[in-house]
């Protein structure tokens, strides 16, 4: 389980006024399938980063009872200048695995072939999903955070990482961002929506969509 004790969180903008993402939020999220939605700049993917914590709040706690993922295919992190083996082992002695039982998988999973010695700044688009992808689905989370990306590549490698995914939620849980009910029909249990610094926990799916649908009548308050 997850636990939030009155976090906030909030970002300055060019106008002198800050945006209010999370205002004073006292939650807890357990092992469920969670769809999260709200409007453009609502702060979906900045949630699902504290729930990873690769962000901090302002005020406020956040603890952890699980393994949590980083964002699902999320290559920010990555340092340029290093090689993909050399990222591959840093991330692997960072959460406490095997390195080389995750090199291998990497290399097997995101087939980038010689380009695993190359620096990342080297390496197209397609060839940093693969590499992240691939990172993400070598170890096991009770949590895994999606912010909209599912597969990358070509058909056949979409259904490889569809499948590698799938093969996870078997023993872990999802929290989602997606603007694809499709999506978020197939993966989540229930919903909650951002909106307006303030997180409405649905008691199903279809009941957060309604509520998201509504709040999109109404414009967002700026802080």
């Amino acid at each position: 389980m997850i636990h939030f004790r009155n976090v906030s969180k909030r970002y300055a903008t060019t106008s002198g006024r800050h945006k209010v993402i999370m205002e004073d939020l006292s939650m807890d999220i357990p092992r469920i399938n969670i769809g999260i939605l709200g409007h453009n700049g609502a702060g979906k993917s900045t949630f699902l980063r504290l729930l990873a914590g690769t962000i901090l709040p302002d005020s406020g706690q956040i603890t952890r009872r699980a393994k949590v993922s980083w964002p699902l295919g999320f290559a920010g992190s990555f340092h340029r200048g290093l090689t993909g083996i050399e990222n591959i082992r840093f991330v692997a002695r960072i959460y406490g695995q095997d390195t080389e039982r995750v090199v291998e998988y990497v290399r097997e999973f995101a087939e980038i072939d010689d380009f695993l010695y190359m620096p990342v700044l080297t390496y197209s688009s397609g060839m940093v999903a693969r590499l992240a992808f691939g990172l993400s689905m070598s170890m096991n989370f009770d949590y895994y955070l999606v912010d909209e990306i599912m597969a990358v590549g070509d058909q056949r490698f979409r259904q490889k990482s569809q499948e590698a995914f799938n093969t996870k939620l078997a023993k872990s849980n999802v929290i989602m961002v997606s603007h694809q009910d499709s999506v978020l029909k197939q993966y989540c249990d229930v919903g909650a929506v951002l909106h307006n610094g303030r997180l409405t926990v649905c008691d199903d799916l279809q009941q957060a969509m309604d509520l998201h649908s509504e709040n999109q009548k109404h414009p967002a308050i700026g802080a």
